[in-house]
């Protein structure tokens, strides 16, 4: 994982350096296809402001955070997700899985979830 400014791969999708499936665009978040789906829906919420991950979040952003939820809803309803049902997964460290140094939230639906997930 790479928290590292001087090259943070949301960032670069986020400026358009990168090319992206996008889904949704505003000025404080991008929504984009994950390019390796792991279920038939697998959409990426990411913060344009870069935050390395979830315990690098302080007090001040507790109103992104909460945006950052309601986006996320308002882009399942969108997909047709919230009547089947959908998960969010936000993975945080190494050993959560996190592989990117950059926030994101990911949306998961259009089949049926097992759980425990990992």
């Amino acid at each position: 994982m790479n928290s590292d400014l001087s090259f943070c791969l949301f960032c670069d999708i986020a400026a358009g350096k990168i090319p992206c499936d996008q889904v949704h665009s505003d000025e404080n978040f991008l929504a984009f296809r994950d390019i390796s789906p792991q279920a038939p829906t697998h959409i990426l919420v990411i913060p344009r402001q870069h935050i390395g991950g979830l315990t690098e979040l302080n007090q001040d952003q507790a109103a992104m955070a909460g945006q950052l939820l309601v986006l996320a809803s308002s882009i399942a309803a969108k997909e047709k997700l919230d009547a089947p049902g959908y998960r969010f997964v936000i993975n945080c460290g190494q050993d959560g899985g996190q592989t990117v140094g950059h926030l994101h939230l990911h949306i998961l639906g259009g089949r049926a979830l097992g759980w425990p997930p990992g």
